[in-house]
């Protein structure tokens, strides 16, 4: 047996007690058992994946929000690591869920929309390229690879990366509890029901039964409690994905009433019921801390807590927008930081309590460094360095196209203290989003992010440092950066095998409707120059930002029935900045139109300009370029429309 001595030993041992006393003999004696002892292996490290669906990262006390209440997610960045510049792979759904579960780009996996995805509209100049409608089978997951390292692996919550046939359970799950095809809830409250497209009656996996009334994220939280018990004695992964706080937005009315409601109208957190949503996502965090430190296994599992895109800041449905996202620009479905910077927290063994890492990371990142703190490799042959201060990879132009490859990159070192390489990060969407983003690619490069834009090749670029107000790309001194980040990221989408648009040939812009009127969106004007910005927000919808008399706007549209029209602007002007002259033109026919106040950027007014004439069918171009400026910006210009004169 491995605790009995050998012969040699007990030799050595009775020579020994000749000239040792008794009790200095029976300190030699556990010293010589303790010497025969095998070496026992450290406990696996078990993890907890908590997944949040359109949380935007200013949305926790710990990142700054002074209105929503999150008293167990500060706990854990008190008691963790608290990311700053932590990134989705997409603004939206499913393909960062992709990102997590493979490590790859959803570039690379071919599946970069939230599934099904929209079809495209006349208004869309591109067409958007088919994409997977499921994650592949074929793909090696984070649940594949643990399950195969003797984890328990347990999937609750949202999965949305595909229906019958490409569920968790195919994808490495042993439990799958309310995964299914739909990103949206059946219900936020029991019974957890609804209708199919063809019509029948259905429940959300695993949750057929319920008392009524049950809240949806409090149950799922009951059955992560549930699994977390039945796993105890062994490694686990939990993967908990809440549907909370996507839209619609529901919340128990006792916690709603907590919160002051008001319409948002200046760009402040206020809405209620995203308050009440986000609190029982705090509730269900620090149910789970307790279960683990009940089980006395917390000191041996690692805790992530983060968001798959950013807040949802538009207007989608009843009592939205759900957040604002400020300082950050945008939101869910954009590519400007508060639609792809998400929060980030991991509490585990050897992480400093409180610390903060500023390196730059993505979803990406998920799988190779849960690989690794289970021990396992990655990809084989691939260099990942735990000792020191720094993690590499293979060059991106030197790895192989093959079912092991990843895009992401260990994270331990930087969870032990350190850091990592420099890289660039990655993305691509090659689509237009519900909630208002154009098509595009970005590329963030130490503290410089370039977004290059697939409509018209557009191309900003910002200093990330003071955010993403100020253009850099038409600035001489950063023409060189700007063509070299161009540059990388065509390489990039190249090796990844990036999906690209094409002309929709069903395009037809800013369409005459049965009256005669023609009405042009500030939605759906090009921009050109370095400032000028469609804002999204729902108390501004316009073309603003408009400080550069450099800067102009134009809008393709067609004629179906020509004829005489009369031009309509609508357009805001805040005190101090009256006087600007702006012509607009289509073809050789010219109209002057000096902008006076009116009170405020977002105090709009109707204005008739002058007549157009337009003898032929066909498409046209309007632009609209300052002539003038002598105040600090040019106008609010949220549409213009064509009117049949009369």
């Amino acid at each position: 047996m491995w605790w009995r001595l050998s012969s040699a030993n007990v030799f050595a041992t009775i020579t020994a007690v000749k000239s040792l006393s008794l009790l200095r003999f029976g300190v030699l004696l556990t010293t010589v058992f303790l010497l025969q002892l095998p070496a026992l292996a450290a406990p696996k490290l078990n993890f907890v994946f908590i997944l949040i669906d359109d949380l935007g990262q200013r949305d926790l006390g710990c990142y700054g929000s002074k209105f929503y209440r999150t008293p167990n997610l500060d706990r854990l960045a008190a008691e963790g690591m608290r990311f700053t510049d932590a990134y989705a792979a997409c603004p939206v759904c499913s393909p960062t869920r992709a990102s997590i579960l493979t490590g790859k780009y959803p570039a690379r996996l071919h599946l970069t929309d939230w599934l099904p995805g929209r079809g495209d509209l006349p208004a869309q100049r591109l067409a958007r390229p088919v994409i997977n409608q499921q994650l592949p089978l074929s793909e090696i997951t984070l649940a594949k690879r643990l399950k195969a390292a003797g984890y328990r692996t347990a999937h609750v919550g949202k999965w949305h990366l595909g229906g019958e046939g490409y569920g968790p359970q195919q994808h490495g799950f042993d439990v799958n509890i309310a995964g299914d095809v739909t990103g949206t809830p059946l219900s936020y409250f029991a019974p957890f029901k609804g209708k199919s497209k063809d019509g029948k009656e259905r429940y959300m996996p695993g949750l057929e039964q319920a008392s009524d009334g049950e809240y949806l994220t409090d149950r799922l939280t009951t059955e992560a409690e549930k699994i977390i018990e039945s796993s105890k004695d062994q490694p686990f992964f939990l993967y908990l994905a809440h549907y909370a706080v996507h839209t619609p937005l529901k919340a128990k009315a006792d916690v709603v009433a907590k919160y002051p409601h008001a319409e948002n109208k200046g760009g402040q957190q206020t809405n209620a019921i995203y308050a009440a949503m986000i609190e029982s996502v705090d509730d269900s965090v620090g149910r789970l801390l307790k279960k683990l430190a009940d089980l006395k296994i917390a000191d041996r599992t690692v805790v992530f807590f983060t968001s798959d895109n950013g807040g949802l800041a538009t207007r989608e449905g009843p009592s939205t927008p759900s957040t604002i996202n400020s300082p950050l620009r945008e939101g869910k479905g954009y590519l400007y930081e508060g639609g792809i910077r998400v929060p980030l927290i991991v509490r585990g063994p050897g992480i400093q309590p409180g610390s903060t890492a500023t390196n730059v990371m993505s979803s990406v990142d998920y799988f190779p460094t849960m690989l690794e703190l289970a021990g396992i490799k990655a990809v084989e042959g691939r260099e990942s360095r735990v000792e020191g201060k720094a993690s590499t990879s293979a060059a991106l132009d030197s790895r192989p196209s093959t079912l092991d490859l990843i895009d992401g990159v260990s994270l331990v070192p930087v969870l032990n203290g350190g850091t990592n390489a420099p890289r660039p990060l990655f993305w691509h969407y090659p689509h237009y989003s519900n909630q208002g983003g154009k098509p595009g690619g970005v590329i963030r490069e130490g503290d410089y992010k370039l977004i290059e834009f697939y409509e018209t090749g557009r191309v900003e670029l910002f200093d990330l440092k003071s955010g993403e107000n100020r253009n850099l790309a038409e600035d001489p001194a950063h023409a060189a950066r700007v063509k070299a980040m161009v540059a990388k990221l065509d390489t990039w989408r190249i090796q990844t095998g990036a999906q690209m648009m094409q002309p929709n040939p069903a395009y037809h812009p800013s369409q005459q409707i049965a009256d005669g009127t023609i009405i042009m969106l500030g939605q759906h004007a090009d921009v050109h120059g370095v400032m000028l910005r469609f804002e999204p927000l729902p108390h501004k919808n316009t073309l603003g930002y408009w400080i550069d008399p450099k800067d102009w706007a134009s809008w393709d549209f067609e004629v179906v029935k020509p004829g005489k029209f009369t031009m309509e602007i609508t357009y805001g002007c805040g005190n101090g900045s009256g006087g600007s002259e702006v012509e607009f033109a289509v073809g050789e026919q010219k109209l002057l139109f000096k902008v006076e106040q009116t009170g405020g950027f977002q105090a709009f007014v109707k204005r008739e300009i002058g007549e157009m004439t337009f003898t032929q069918p066909g498409r046209y171009t309007l632009t609209v370029k300052p002539k003038s400026k002598p105040g600090p910006a040019v106008m609010d210009l949220p549409q213009v429309v064509l009117k049949v004169a009369k």
